[in-house]
C-alpha cells in the first residue's frame, strides 16, 4: 500500500508546473537570505577598522562550524511560507481536480487518502531540510578555517528540530486547505494569520504577560514550533538573560509542537472520514 500512494502522489505533482517552480523558489531562498547575512557580516568585520574588529570579538562569526546549524535554521524558517503554500496546493488541488474521489472510487478508503497527503507533507519537508543542511554546511565550510567532524556536528540537533518545526507548520497549512478547499482563500488566511494575526497577538500577550500571569503567546500554534529555534548566539549577545531562558525552553516547546501536530493529523482524519465526497 505505502508504494501504492508513493507512486499516485508522483502522479499528481510530477508534471505539474506550480509544485516544482514552488520548491524551486525554495531552493533559492534559503541561500539566499543566509548568503546576504553572511557577506554582510564578512564585509562587516573583515576589514581592518577598528569597528570591524570589535564587531567580530563580541559577535564571534555566526557561520562557524557548529553554529552555522542554528544561525541558518533560524534565518531559513522566515521562508517556511513558500513550501507551505505548496502543501496547500497540493491539497486543495484534490477538490478543484476531483481526485479525491476518484481515489476512493479506485478502492482507497478515506484513512488511506489522508496518509498519502501525510506522506507527502513528510516528503516536502524532507526536502525543505536537505536544502537546509546544504547551505548550513556549504556557509560552515567557507567561514570555518579548521575544523572536525566532532566539532560539525555538536550542533546537529538544529537539523531535527528544523525538520521538526517545518513538518508542524506544513501540517498547519495542510490542516487550513483541507478545511478551506479553495486555493487562494486558504493562502489568504495562512499568510494573513502565520504574518499578522499571530504576531499581533504573540506581542500583546508579552506585553500583558505581567497582567495574565505567563505569556500565553507561547502557545499559539505557530509560535509552538517557532520556539524551537530559538535567536542565534550572535544575537543572543544582546540580551543573554533571553537568550539562555529560550535555550532552556526548547524540550518544553519540543512537547508542545508534538502535541499540536499529533491533534491537527487526529482532526484531519476525523475530518475528512465524516465529510461528504
Amino acid at each position: 500500500m505505502f508504494k501504492n500512494i508513493l507512486q499516485t502522489e508522483w502522479l499528481k505533482v510530477k508534471n505539474y508546473r506550480a509544485f516544482w517552480l514552488l520548491m524551486s523558489v525554495t531552493a533559492i531562498s534559503y541561500p539566499g537570505i543566509n548568503s546576504i547575512v553572511y557577506f554582510t557580516y564578512d564585509d562587516i568585520t573583515k576589514g581592518k577598522t577598528q569597528g570591524g574588529a570589535i564587531a567580530k570579538m563580541i559577535l564571534g562569526n555566526p557561520f562557524n562550524f557548529p553554529e552555522t546549524f542554528h544561525t541558518t535554521a533560524y534565518l531559513s524558517s522566515f521562508f517556511t511560507f513558500i513550501p507551505a503554500i505548496v502543501v496547500i496546493m497540493l491539497i486543495t488541488n484534490e477538490y478543484t481536480f476531483k481526485t479525491h474521489r476518484q481515489n476512493i472510487i479506485d478502492g482507497w478508503q478515506k484513512k488511506t487518502f489522508i496518509w498519502g497527503k501525510f506522506i507527502s507533507v513528510a516528503l516536502v519537508t524532507l526536502i525543505v531540510t536537505l536544502f537546509y543542511m546544504l547551505v548550513a554546511i556549504t556557509l560552515g565550510i567557507l567561514a570555518t578555517k579548521t575544523y572536525s567532524l566532532a566539532i560539525i556536528f555538536s550542533q546537529s540537533k538544529y537539523i531535527f528540530l528544523f525538520a521538526f518545526q517545518v513538518f508542524n507548520q506544513l501540517s498547519i497549512a495542510f490542516l487550513i486547505g483541507l478545511l478551506i478547499r479553495k486555493a487562494f482563500i486558504a493562502y489568504g488566511i495562512f499568510i494573513f494569520y502565520s504574518f499578522i494575526v499571530e504576531n499581533i497577538m504573540v506581542a500583546f500577550f508579552k506585553l500583558k504577560a505581567e497582567k495574565f500571569g505567563q505569556d500565553f503567546g507561547r502557545l499559539l500554534p505557530m509560535e509552538i514550533s517557532d520556539r524551537m529555534i530559538p535567536i542565534p548566539a550572535f544575537l543572543g549577545k544582546f540580551d543573554e538573560v533571553g537568550y539562555k531562558a529560550a535555550n532552556a525552553a526548547i524540550s518544553k516547546h519540543c512537547v508542545y509542537t508534538l502535541g499540536l501536530t499529533i491533534l491537527i493529523w487526529m482532526l484531519s482524519f476525523f475530518i475528512f472520514k465524516k465529510r461528504d465526497l
